[in-house]
């Protein structure tokens, strides 16, 4: 694999041996720059002053220290970063102002002050800072440490260190140590260059935790952090030496398996799945145990690029997750599943794409009364549609599945949201009345978007519409996966005016037990039931059972996929309040296309 890339030190500043230590000559030591008094010494005090100057000029902070630890050096960059004046910490012990964060990632000797890894800071106004260290011996030629240099980087920026000590740059990550996104794409970039002359095959594994979040959100950041080092070590003890390892990011790895064929690689990716799988993580007493989904992609000779590589192994590690989880998927041109998960990859970009270019649309379908004595004012649902590069309509099915795979819907809901109030007051601009009720959908994903409370506020602040007339709508499963989520903001919204409907009402697990905690104003029965309601009796008392509980909780009812005027008769013998479906109202563009 490719030499990665190093700061650019004068040469006479440092030299490499074996175990990457670094060297200096007893005469270079930058602790205690020489004062040229003697001929003998000119020579000696330019190198010593070189080297100073050298680390006074860095952009990157450095400290140095004597063999017992204490502080003699600080460039201007360490004291921007810490905060201080060099004079003021000079002589002090570098391990009483950094205190360890975690365990110290790699040890640098058993002399050293402090050890390569994650510390706390506490700059003099209080201010508390994570700082990374990358601790580097000063030797003389006979191992013997004349002290330490001590490179910092404020631990909320992005990684710029790399495996070894004393070797900087943005290729890797900086919790693991691994070759982070960058530098793994570099080492990728390189190996297809040779793959252009050679007729051998390599592989790439995509890993993706299966129960990250969890341990994440339960155990705290820190918790988090120490699983992915210890996974780092698990991950080394099942590849070759000549295989690349990465972190892509969160809690995705890379392993870059050179000279192998796809049926070796899925042995490997066994290997390693089983071990993930059998790996324990313990944390505070507490025992967790974690899986992975692994995608595995063929590089082939003739591989056209790194974005159709990379996007394959995505591909067939999002199959793995869907087919169970803890399992490898591999990638191949006539695999139905991956076939179509490429496929909502494609979606993604021409989803944003038409985002950014504002080619959504939206559309309206009539929800029709029933009954004489319900509300006869215009009740509608509100839809969207995408508009393709070549101006033709996309239907929601067509694009919805990969804008919910890839947690697009809070964007496309917030547009639907701030269209539709700015189609509502176009309307009335045109001299017609506001409607009764319009019907505006939210995803699943906006449930848990902690903003979209505000948002929605400052859209009905901005369009100065009455909050009564909208009515959101979620559905069923959304509501049962985000209970809390959707309880606090259906209570919220309709502090505010507004209502809210149950959408495929039937279809979840426990319909009956939680309605009754949430403050709903409608309920549709999922048309799974209603389309059949005539020639399947099961399906007829559930409708019938769904409309009587729910007019005994206080709430309105409306039947999904009504298609015949056969079929909205039974429904009002049922006493089912409002019917929707192409037998009632097919969609249309509601007004123009809204302006951004």
């Amino acid at each position: 694999m490719p030499a990665y890339r190093r700061v650019a030190l004068p040469a006479k500043l440092w030299r490499q041996n074996s175990s990457s230590t670094m060297k200096w000559s007893a005469s270079m030591n930058i602790l205690n720059p020489l004062t040229a008094t003697q001929p003998e010494q000119v020579s000696t005090y330019n190198e010593s002053q070189h080297a100073r100057n050298a680390l006074l000029a860095l952009h990157i902070p450095v400290l140095t220290t004597n063999a017992t630890g204490q502080i003699n050096f600080l460039n201007p960059a360490a004291e921007a970063l810490l905060d201080c004046n060099a004079i003021i910490v000079t002589g002090r012990a570098v391990n009483e102002l950094l205190q360890p964060r975690h365990a110290p990632a790699v040890k640098t000797t058993s002399m050293s002050p402090v050890m390569t890894g994650e510390y706390l800071y506490t700059r003099p106004n209080g201010t508390p800072l994570r700082i990374y260290c990358v601790v580097t011996p000063i030797n003389t030629t006979s191992a013997e440490a004349l002290g330490f240099v001590i490179t910092l980087r404020d631990g909320a920026e992005p990684a710029t260190m790399i495996n070894q000590p004393a070797q900087h740059s943005l290729e890797q990550d900086a919790l693991t140590r691994l070759l982070n996104r960058v530098g793994f794409e570099a080492a990728l970039k390189e190996l297809l260059e040779r793959t252009k002359h050679e007729t051998i095959w390599h592989s790439l594994c995509y890993l993706d935790l299966d129960n990250f979040k969890i341990i994440n959100d339960t155990c705290g950041h820190a918790a988090g952090d120490a699983l992915l080092q210890e996974l780092t070590e698990v991950l080394h003890t099942q590849v070759r030496n000549s295989d690349v390892i990465a972190r892509l990011g969160g809690d995705e790895f890379a392993l870059l398996l050179e000279n192998c064929p796809l049926d070796q690689a899925q042995k490997i990716g066994e290997k390693v799945r089983a071990k993930i799988n059998d790996f324990r993580f313990s944390w505070q007493e507490r025992t967790h145990a974690i899986s992975a989904s692994i995608g595995i992609v063929e590089i082939a000779p003739a591989t056209a690029n790194i974005a159709k590589i990379l996007s394959t192994a995505d591909v067939a590690c999002f199959a793995a997750k869907e087919l169970g989880r803890n399992r490898v998927h591999v990638y191949l041109e006539s695999d139905d599943e991956s076939a179509r998960r490429h496929g909502e990859m494609q979606w993604y970009a021409r989803i944003t794409q038409a985002h950014a270019e504002n080619r959504f649309t939206l559309y309206h379908q009539n929800i029709a009364p029933l009954n004489a004595d319900s509300h006869s004012g215009e009740h509608f649902e509100i839809l969207v549609r995408m508009v393709d590069e070549q101006g033709l309509l996309v239907p929601p099915g067509a694009f919805m599945p990969a804008a919910e795979r890839y947690n697009l819907m809070p964007m496309i809901d917030r547009w639907v949201i701030n269209q539709t109030f700015d189609s509502v007051k176009q309307r009335l601009a045109q001299g017609l009345s506001y409607p009764e009720t319009i019907a505006i959908n939210l995803s699943g994903a906006s449930l848990g978007d902690n903003g979209l409370l505000d948002f929605i506020k400052q859209k009905f602040y901005e369009h100065a519409i009455p909050a009564d007339i909208i009515c959101f709508e979620i559905t069923e499963t959304a509501a049962i996966s985000n209970l809390i989520n959707a309880v606090k903001l259906i209570k919220a919204l309709k502090a505010l005016g507004c209502r809210f409907s149950l959408d495929d009402f039937g279809s979840g697990l426990s319909s009956f037990t939680y309605l009754k905690n949430m403050p709903i104003d409608y309920l549709k029965i999922d048309g799974s039931f209603v389309k059949d309601m005539l020639t399947d009796s099961i399906n007829h008392a559930m409708v019938e059972s769904i409309n009587q509980i729910g007019h005994v909780m206080g709430i309105k009812t409306i039947a999904e996929f009504v298609e015949t005027q056969e079929l909205a008769d039974r429904l009002k013998i049922l006493g089912v309040d409002y019917a929707q479906g192409y037998g009632v109202h097919k969609p249309q563009p509601f007004l123009a296309k809204a302006v951004a």
